[in-house]
């Protein structure tokens, strides 16, 4: 399910809802977008992250490559603004962004970290509803198979049997 056809049901609020990134594995958002949600410059943000780096392992948060950033630019025009940036962008991981709470500790950070915490659990639990609906309707295509080659052995049979030689019907009268 697209974040844009989640965003229609309601399930994840409009303002996040293009905010998410897969990157390596990991579902992210970009320092920009998240700076932008704290009220802070991007400046700022990397400077608090970079004065409290040991808490920002790898899997909390990373730098994106040129030709990641590249792949972000050309999939997202509201990021064009990094386009000529001669720094690349760090992504956050739900458990970064969570970290970024401590780090700027401002109350707007808090009641913006409240609610992307519930957007990224929103998001988990649809793809976990998607993963389950996804095996019932392979379940459910499997038992329609099954009815399919029932049917169709059924007239195959039906067809060689109309094909035989049939025996005559009726009367025979002899001429004599």
């Amino acid at each position: 399910m697209e974040q844009r056809d989640l965003a229609m049901k309601g399930l994840i609020k409009p303002q996040y809802e293009t905010l998410i990134f897969h990157f390596r594995g990991f579902k992210v958002m970009i320092d920009n977008d998240l700076a932008n949600l704290y009220g802070v410059s991007t400046k700022v943000l990397k400077q608090q992250v970079k004065r409290n780096i040991e808490r920002f392992p790898e899997d909390f948060m990373f730098e994106l490559t040129g030709q990641e950033r590249d792949e972000i630019i050309a999939n997202c025009d509201r990021l064009s603004i990094i386009k000529h940036s001669s720094i690349n962008p760090m992504v956050f991981t739900e458990q970064g962004v969570s970290m970024l709470s401590s780090v700027l500790r401002s109350e707007k950070a808090i009641k913006i970290n409240i609610e992307i915490m519930r957007t990224f659990a929103r998001y988990r639990s649809l793809l976990k509803e998607n993963e389950s609906l996804k095996e019932e309707i392979l379940k459910l295509d499997a038992k329609l198979n099954q009815a399919f080659k029932f049917l169709l052995e059924r007239i195959d049979a039906l067809h060689q049997k109309a094909s035989m030689p049939r025996k005559a019907v009726g009367y025979k009268i002899n001429q004599a």
